[in-house]
């Protein structure tokens, strides 16, 4: 499991499962002009709650304003906000009704479940919806297509698949998906990034 940041440097702290999300929300943040988030990781999904809880023990945890908390929904939204919300709830941190909202008075605490907050994906779901009008798309769909058609080794990850083939339509063909956010690849004025955009904002 990655530490717990050496230093809480800013009011507010958001985490997501892995180094894809810190790169991703380090470079939305920084389009959004929102300077005083601290972004981490918490190693996966299943570390959420031993990460929590080395957060908690820390000594400049009182001075964190808000908390934000970002974890793929894989299969089941609902599924993934209540796993969230019993890390939350076991620890006596305060527990937003739905994935979205802000909750707590002396530590806000929100979530947010990719890619939308209702249905099964991830954060290449998210960014796959904001690039589907993308002249590049239509080739996409067509690899994908062909592959089904004509082989028998199809990826187990589709979605992290249609991004690989995406970003090797652009400039610099072998960036991952948070170098992308980083090089400006993702539309962050996209419809798309909207509610995660407010979620940002409220924290």
């Amino acid at each position: 499991m990655p530490d717990v940041p050496q230093r809480l440097s800013q009011p507010k702290l958001l985490i997501g499962e892995g180094r894809e999300d810190v790169l991703f929300f380090t470079a939305f943040l920084k389009h959004l002009h929102l300077n005083d988030v601290q972004i981490a990781d918490y190693g996966g999904k299943y570390q959420l709650r031993s990460y929590l809880r080395a957060l908690l023990l820390r000594p400049d945890f009182t001075q964190l304003v808000s908390l934000g908390i970002v974890r793929d929904a894989d299969t089941d939204a609902t599924s993934a906000f209540q796993s969230v919300s019993g890390a939350l709830h076991d620890l006596g941190l305060p527990v937003p009704d739905i994935p979205g909202q802000v909750a707590g008075v002396t530590v806000r605490v929100g979530v947010w479940i990719m890619p939308d907050g209702q249905g099964p994906g991830m954060l290449e779901d998210l960014c796959l919806a904001a690039v589907q009008n993308d002249l590049a798309m239509p080739c996409v769909d067509d690899y994908f297509m062909c592959l089904f058609h004509n082989s028998q080794n199809q990826p187990n990850n589709l979605a992290k698949a249609r991004v690989h083939a995406w970003l090797a339509s652009r400039i610099e063909p072998d960036l991952r998906l948070g170098e992308a956010a980083a090089k400006g690849y993702w539309p962050w004025d996209s419809a798309t990034f909207e509610p995660i955009k407010t979620f940002l904002q409220a924290l």
